[in-house]
Formats: C-alpha cells, structure tokens, sequence
C-alpha cells in the first residue's frame, strides 16, 4: 500500500511560478513511476507529467513542456513538480499518482495504481 500526500497549491498571478510536492510512504518508492494529473473544473483528469522508476526518464504533456519540471528525491520519498511561467489555463486540482513498475502510456489514469487526494492551482490573469 502506498500514500500520496501532495502540497504546495495555491492562488497565484499569471507568470510565476509554484513548485508542488508529493510525498509518497512506503519503502517501495523507487519501484513506482509517479505521475502528475489535473483535472480543471468540468474537464476529465489529464496527465502533465511522469518520471519513471527504472531510469529516471521523464514525460511531458504538450501545454507543459518548457515550463513544468517533474524531479524525485528518492532519500525523501516525495516527487516534485516546478511550475513555471504558469498561465489561466493551468488552473486545476492537481493530482500524483504512483504506478508500480512503468507505464506503458504515462498519461492513461487507469495504469496508476495509487492517488493522492489533490491540491488546487488557481492562475489568475
């Protein structure tokens, strides 16, 4: 069993930037892939991002590449995801979820085996 607790959400303006953390029990981290999804308000959850478990790979959604960054710290248990240049459009309840092993299409939710329970990212224009 595996616990995701994610924090660092929160109301910020277009243009700057917030770093999200998800914080994963469990002595099996490295042998998960962990992901990030949103899910904006009346939209299906979409995937951001993903790091793998094997070597460290890392992949992006389209809207985000050059401005989101997915890192772990394994020593730490937790996955980050930098947030910058944010825009309205990135206004979503984010989500990290752990998938054991990888994936075979980082973006499919239903490969995910953990969720966390959310935090909200608010961009105001």
């Amino acid at each position: 069993q595996v616990q995701l607790v994610e924090s660092g959400g929160g109301l910020v303006q277009a243009g700057g930037s917030l770093r999200l953390s998800c914080a994963a029990s469990g002595r099996t981290f490295r042998s998960y892939a962990m992901g990030w999804f949103r899910q904006a308000a009346g939209k299906e959850r979409e995937g951001v991002s993903c790091i793998s478990s094997s070597d460290g790979s890392t992949y992006y959604a389209d809207s985000v590449k050059g401005r989101f960054t997915i890192s772990s710290d394994n020593a730490k248990n937790t996955v980050y995801l930098q947030m910058n240049s944010l825009k309205p459009e990135d206004t979503a309840v984010y989500y990290c979820a752990a998938e054991l092993g990888e994936p075979l299409n980082w973006s499919n939710i239903y490969e995910y085996d953990y969720w966390g329970q959310g935090t909200q990212v608010t961009v105001s224009s």
